[in-house]
């Protein structure tokens, strides 16, 4: 049952589950677990590993993630080569020729959309929806669409509205934009000092009225906003988000391990939630971590359960 689990989601080692990790699952009951490359090398183990997971919950619906972008990020990659479809690539491509960008974009989404089903993975982590500017760092790069605010908006509605007609649910991220960061958060935590009306026009615009029913958010500080707290961290970023930005759905950490957060993983566990956050996220599978991020975490709500729900709907 979906009120029985904890608001979290979690990465595992290897392969398959291991022992420790089965026992971790069927104790702390968490939301969802997230897959990686460490996690997938071809289709026949991939299709046990998450029937083993979803046997455990009994759960066909149970949420099982991965970051599938394309380009540089792309989990599947001893399955299928997708390098060159970064979401620069489809930007450029809606530039240079609209028709054509929506026949390729439906047959690349579809063929994604139609291995993640194979496998049993139904949520991706897509699109990102964060604005090239002139300094990005590179972390960002070819993950974005364009510099251009009204076309990663809008190629990012046909990501989402393509995935869901194909049940794979969606992650928008970063909310609420990490094109300013000069720094990449994995190492460190990026400081962004531009205006606030700046900020809406450009950086925070692509995330305002979409559909998906699930966002990641930002480990930057937006200090004309909140000079001390990173966005996973800051009531009042997430107020903004809610408010100004009006994302309504289930607001997911960036991942509480990357060193752009500075305390401790029960610390950076609590905080999240402290701040709005509705579900943390740990990916590196380090199963004592794991355990912190467990018992720092609530049940899940009537609020995560309803949209969970609606998110069932969508896939089945």
């Amino acid at each position: 049952m979906i009120s029985k689990r904890k608001a979290f989601i979690v990465g595992i080692k290897g392969f398959k589950l291991s022992y420790k990790e089965i026992i971790f699952l069927k104790k702390y009951k968490p939301w969802g677990i997230i897959l990686f490359s460490r996690n997938i090398k071809s289709i026949n183990q991939t299709q046990k590993l998450t029937t083993h997971i979803r046997s455990i919950f009994k759960d066909k619906n149970y949420p099982i993630l991965i970051d599938e972008e394309g380009g540089r990020v792309s989990r599947l990659n001893k399955i299928i080569e997708t390098s060159i479809f970064s979401q620069k690539y489809f930007g450029n491509l809606y530039k240079s020729n609209k028709k054509i960008f929506l026949k390729y974009y439906n047959v690349y989404i579809s063929q994604i959309s139609y291995l993640l089903n194979l496998l049993g993975i139904n949520l991706n982590s897509v699109p990102s929806l964060d604005v090239l500017r002139d300094k990005s760092h590179k972390i960002i790069g070819d993950r974005s669409f364009s510099t251009n605010q009204k076309i990663v908006s809008k190629l990012g509605n046909y990501c989402i509205n393509i995935f869901q007609k194909k049940r794979i649910g969606t992650i928008i991220k970063h909310i609420p934009g990490h094109g300013l960061a000069k720094t990449d958060s994995h190492i460190d935590l990026p400081t962004v000092n531009s205006k606030v009306k700046d900020l809406y026009k450009i950086d925070f615009y692509p995330f305002k009225k979409k559909s998906s029913l699930f966002a990641m958010t930002a480990h930057i500080i937006y200090k004309k906003i909140d000079p001390l707290k990173p966005a996973t961290h800051s009531k009042k970023i997430i107020n903004l988000i809610r408010k100004k930005i009006k994302f309504k759905n289930i607001i997911i950490s960036d991942d509480i391990s990357m060193k752009a957060l500075k305390h401790s993983i029960s610390k950076n566990a609590r905080l999240a939630f402290i701040a709005g956050c509705n579900l943390v996220l740990h990916c590196n599978g380090n199963i004592r971590e794991m355990v912190d991020v467990a018992k720092n975490s609530p049940n899940v709500d009537k609020f995560i359960i309803k949209k969970t729900y609606q998110f069932y709907s969508i896939i089945s």
